[in-house]
């Protein structure tokens, strides 16, 4: 909207090499940037002005640029060069970004002086200028020049007499079209709208009369037509809002528009070679539109209308991707971003691939955003930020140049200017944040947030197992600033009882990447978690369970589904004990202000469930999940939602044009500081409310009011909804939410609620208390100390690790033991000989103990490793589970034993490397 201060469909993964085994997949040759966009967002040096650029044109690798300005200065951090003269005009290079030596200067006697509009003859050897202004290098002009661009001079000759501001121009052979603030040109009546001799100047008899000021103009690639945009309500007393067709030559109307609000103005129109023309809007008040619509040049009509708001300030179709400026902060009107953050530079195709989507609200909406945002500010002015671009090539490379009011691009100071190549794309993506999971034997889910790219939306991940420095597999998925969904790998090579880690990297077209994300663990399961497997067997769509390590992301660990969640000023994380039995962790929200809510826009069918544990104490109740129009901010719409009144009761509602709920009894309450189940459901049957698998209420209300949202957990607005708590926000733990696209059966609940109870494995990781390793070669020599250790058979090397062992859990057995090591950075670290793992009968200490005073060991191995691999990794060995079992509740020790003549080097404890501390993994369950 103007001077206002202010997802859909998941993107498409592509998973490469999904389930299978250790083999890098590798990923197509790459381009420098994601197609079909044209530019890198990288912004190059440029030289800026210390005001605000109105107007731009190029020719020949020179750009233009005008505005309301005084001198023009070198990039910030520039080496050299100082601050030089430019009033209200400035040529660049379009190369270099530096001035040329023409030098022009924009003056008027009376008030400031302004340039408005630039366009360059067709010829390329005029260039033309609007504005307010009456010199030009201190020849009398009236508001429009002529200038000869190889000399840089005015033509004295060319000086039709404007006596208002000039806004728009576009020229033909022969002709030039003004747009402005005038009334008349030459003492002759001209509404707004005018044609002059594009040598001379002469007044030529085209009227295309306006009520309101003309902004836009743009002649039809044949030259039969004219194009007219701007604040008018009729032209030559015809209605026609916003913008108008008018022949070339006589003004007369060809197409009259009555579709856009009385309170928007067409700013910008450009035209392309396929057919298609572009107006960009803006506009104020409720109802404005403030977007882009795309219309064909065949009959004049409509084919698609972007309904952002964030007043459009500039059109520019190229290479079938329409670049625009603007400040749009809500796109929820065509299933984009929400109301909240600008976004000022934007690309989007000019045509739909394939057939356009049926009309919604009587119009068809336009090509979603691609994955170019360059960003910006507001700037100074009317706080638009960019106003205007244009398009310059040289020497092979094309530049897109933007002008505006901004005075940050890219979080980097910049005024008023800027330009982006169509080579040299050096910004990597952002690092991506993982999460891992196992809820049976034989698989490990590796999901991550995926990474954001200002000009690759589709990116390449790699993942990779246990420290090794190759990945093991590659996963190719789409992401765009405002939706980053979550992307996903399974792990079919996983074993029973053994951890593993992952680290994801993210990598754009030309190869930049990303840094490792953070490592994530799992230690896979001996048996079936019967409760997260259930989740996902009775159909979860999204499903998040609040185990992450990593803020702000919480992965979804539905089966197929990857709508992640985002945390909202960061809930406490890995809450212990959670809801459910085993090792599962809850959130924690403190009431006033955390919520996690979805990076998925999305619609909810006819039928859903919804699913959640919490525990709590309060009485300021609020929300503990539902569906919402916004993300981070307070949703206007919002309903399918379970909350919590102040005295504790639960309450689920619904809205299909007033709120629906369902609650819990007056003494039915839950605010006892203990975990409780609920579920809601709607479908044909009505709704329903489950508490701790008892049905507390039904409800024969079978619909609601569709829109598009996102689901949020712990907080979002309660205004208007009965008996509405004194906070929005829930202050307690939840786990374990759900959504399902069905309605789940009283059975399927109370099911749930019996398997969070049921026994389940438990993990211990025990690291090594003591270690040390003896060395043939240096036999009188302790190494307790050192911060690697060595197995070698001949001369020989043996590694002693001490372990604390923990007893088995009340009612449960070890099921899986396995011991954990991690190779060592130095060159051949690993080795082609068998690793035995042996029980030490003797005794030994790591201050003391050397080749000379080594323990005996005992005879039977625990466990070994057929070889190692080079390269700093994670190695697991599976131990005898019913050895280590006669030991527990002691201490314990085991030797590292070789019979080859390739020594292996392991980190000790003593070493600060990641996850290089030795440690027994032990799994226990029921009997």
């Amino acid at each position: 909207m103007r001077r206002s201060r202010g997802l859909t469909a998941a993107l498409a993964l592509s998973l490469v090499g999904a389930g299978a085994g250790l083999g890098l997949v590798l990923m197509p040759q790459a381009s420098a940037i994601t197609p079909p966009v044209a530019f890198t967002a990288d912004d190059l040096p440029t030289w800026q002005p210390n005001g605000i650029v109105f107007a731009m044109a190029q020719t020949n690798g020179t750009v233009f640029a005008g505005g309301t300005f005084s001198t023009v200065r070198p990039p910030d951090n520039a080496g050299s060069g100082s601050e030089q003269e430019a009033v209200n005009f400035v040529a660049l290079d379009a190369a270099t970004g530096n001035p040329t030596d023409c030098k022009l200067s924009f003056t008027v006697g009376d008030g400031t002086a302004t340039v408005r509009a630039l366009t360059v003859s067709k010829d390329g050897k005029t260039l033309y200028a609007g504005g307010y202004f009456g010199a030009v290098n201190g020849t009398p002009v009236a508001s429009l020049a002529a200038i000869d661009i190889a000399t840089c001079a005015p033509k004295a000759a060319f000086h039709p007499s404007f006596p208002a501001t000039v806004r728009a121009l576009a020229v033909t052979d022969d002709t030039l079209y003004v747009g402005g603030d005038f009334n008349t040109v030459e003492g002759q009546t001209r509404g707004r709208f005018a044609a002059v001799d594009a040598t001379s100047g002469a007044l030529k008899p085209f009227v295309a009369d306006a009520d309101e000021p003309g902004r836009a103009i743009a002649v039809t690639p044949d030259g039969k037509n004219v194009i007219l945009g701007g604040d008018f309500f009729d032209i030559n007393g015809k209605s026609t809002h916003a913008l108008a067709v008018v022949n070339a030559t006589t003004g007369a109307l060809t197409k009259t528009y009555s579709n856009i609000p009385s309170n928007s103005v067409v700013k910008t129109i450009a035209t392309d070679d396929n057919g298609g023309f572009y107006t960009g809007n803006e506009g104020s008040g409720g109802g404005v539109f403030d977007g882009r619509i795309g219309l064909n040049l065949s009959d004049f009509n409509e084919k698609w209308r972007d309904r952002c708001l964030g007043a459009t300030q500039s059109v520019l179709p190229y290479d079938g991707v329409l670049y625009s400026s603007s400040h749009a902060h809500d796109c929820s009107l065509v299933n984009e971003w929400p109301d909240g953050k600008r976004n000022f530079l934007l690309a989007q195709p000019t045509n739909y691939t394939g057939a356009a989507p049926a009309p919604v609200d009587g119009f068809v909406a336009s090509p979603r955003k691609l994955g170019w945002h360059p960003t910006a500010n507001d700037g100074i002015g009317e706080g638009i930020g960019p106003r205007v671009m244009a398009v310059s090539e040289k020497s092979d490379v094309k530049y897109l140049w933007v002008g505006g009011e901004f005075t940050l691009i890219n979080g980097n100071p910049q005024q008023g200017l800027t330009r982006f190549a169509s080579t040299g794309d050096v910004g990597a993506p952002t690092t991506p944040v993982a999460s891992a999971a196992s809820v049976k034997p034989g698989e490990a889910q590796v999901r991550w947030r995926t990474s954001y790219d200002q000009d690759d939306s589709k990116l390449a991940y790699r993942i990779y197992r246990n420290g090794s420095a190759n990945p093991i597999a590659s996963v190719v998925a789409d992401s765009v600033e405002w939706e980053r969904p979550q992307a996903s790998w399974v792990d079919t090579t996983v074993k029973p009882g053994q951890s593993y880690t992952y680290r994801v990297t993210a990598s754009d077209a030309a190869g930049n990447t990303s840094a490792l994300s953070a490592n994530v663990s799992v230690t896979v399961p001996t048996s079936v978690q019967t409760y997260p497997n259930q989740v996902r067997a009775d159909g979860a769509n999204l499903y998040w369970r609040y185990d992450d390590t990593v803020s702000p992301y919480v992965a979804d660990s539905s089966n197929g589904g990857n709508t992640s969640g985002i945390q909202l000023n960061a809930p406490a994380l890995r809450q212990s004990p959670g809801a459910i039995s085993g090792t599962s962790t809850a959130m924690g929200f403190n009431g006033t202000s955390q919520q996690v809510y979805s990076d998925h826009r999305q619609t909810v069918g006819s039928s859903y469930s919804i699913e959640t544990w919490f525990k709590t104490n309060t009485t300021r109740g609020g929300k503990l999940v539902g569906f919402g129009n916004n993300t981070d901010r307070s949703s206007s719409s919002n309903d399918k939602q379970i909350y919590m009144t102040n005295t504790g009761r639960l309450m689920f509602g619904t809205y299909n044009g007033s709120p629906r709920t369902i609650s819990t009894g007056l003494f039915d309450t839950y605010n006892d500081n203990k975990w409780h189940h609920v579920v809601a459901t709607q479908g044909p049957g009505g709704m329903a409310l489950y508490v701790d698998g008892q049905n507390k209420g039904t409800l024969n209300v079978t619909n609601f009011t569709p829109y598009t949202g996102y689901w949020h957990v712990g907080g979002d607005n309660l205004a208007n909804w009965p008996s509405r708590p004194t906070s929005n926000f829930f202050s307690g733990q939840i786990d374990e939410t759900a959504v399902y696209p069905n309605v789940l059966t009283q059975a399927q609940v109370k099911n749930h609620f019996d398997l969070a109870k049921a026994p389940t494995d438990t993990v211990s990781k025990v690291s090594a208390n003591e270690d040390t390793y003896i060395n043939q070669g240096a036999p009188s020599t302790a190494y307790g100390t050192s911060s690697s250790l060595a197995v070698r058979g001949t001369s020989a090397y043996e590694t002693y690790l001490r372990f604390n062992l923990p007893a088995a859990p009340a009612g449960q057995v070890l099921k899986a033991a396995s011991l954990q090591v991690k190779t060592s950075t130095q060159a051949n670290a690993g080795t082609t000989d068998t690793i035995n793992v042996v029980p030490i009968t003797g005794t030994w200490n790591g201050t003391d103990t050397t080749f000379n005073t080594k323990p005996a060991l005992g005879a039977t191995p625990l466990g070994s490793l057929a070889g190692v691999p080079d390269g700093s990794a994670i190695q697991n060995v599976e131990l005898d589970t019913t050895a280590v079992t006669a030991v527990l509740g002691g201490s314990y020790s085991m030797a590292l034993t070789s019979t080859g003549t390739d020594p292996l080097w392991i980190w000790s404890s003593e070493s600060t490397a990641a996850d290089a501390v030795p440690q027994l993994v032990l799994t226990f369950g029921p009997k």
